[in-house]
């Protein structure tokens, strides 16, 4: 790999972009997906799924590009569908070897978040105190050991 995902996603995080979008967006060198359309397809995904405090973004995306690298497309394969399953639980457990969890509202339990809507501005306090930076480069880290360990067929 020629990009430094984790640094490209971080740099993508403080431009302004949520969680799940700065991990997603980071790997379009390797999905080949265009950078309009992974940003549209991951923008439901910020603030633990619609700001909702639920599944991580950054743990979304990451999930996201793990489906379009090694994911499935038949409906009838239950093998197949338990391989990824797995993997994808693979990644989960990295992940919260880290950070303990993977929802949202946990990570984020010594902030005052609300699951209003309407995202937080993005000013120099916010990213102060804001800790998802380090769940964006968690994910990013994850993910690619795993792409090193399992390389794309």
């Amino acid at each position: 790999m020629n990009v430094n995902h984790a640094e490209k996603a971080c740099r993508l995080f403080s431009e302004g972009y949520n969680c799940a979008q700065s991990v997603f967006l980071a790997y379009c060198d390797i999905t080949g997906m265009d950078e309009n359309t992974a940003l549209k397809l991951s923008s439901s995904f910020g603030g633990g799924i619609g700001r909702m405090r639920e599944v991580c973004g950054a743990c979304s995306g990451m999930f996201m590009v793990a489906g379009l690298l090694y994911g499935y497309t038949g409906n009838d394969d239950d093998k197949t569908k338990a391989e990824h399953y797995k993997r994808i639980q693979l990644l989960a457990s990295e992940f919260k070897k880290e950070h303990q969890t993977i929802i949202c509202r946990e990570l984020l339990k010594n902030l005052s978040v609300t699951n209003t809507p309407t995202p937080d501005k993005r000013t120099e306090e916010y990213y102060k105190v804001r800790p998802c930076v380090r769940f964006v480069r968690t994910a990013c880290e994850v993910m690619d050991k795993y792409i090193s360990e399992n390389p794309l067929k």
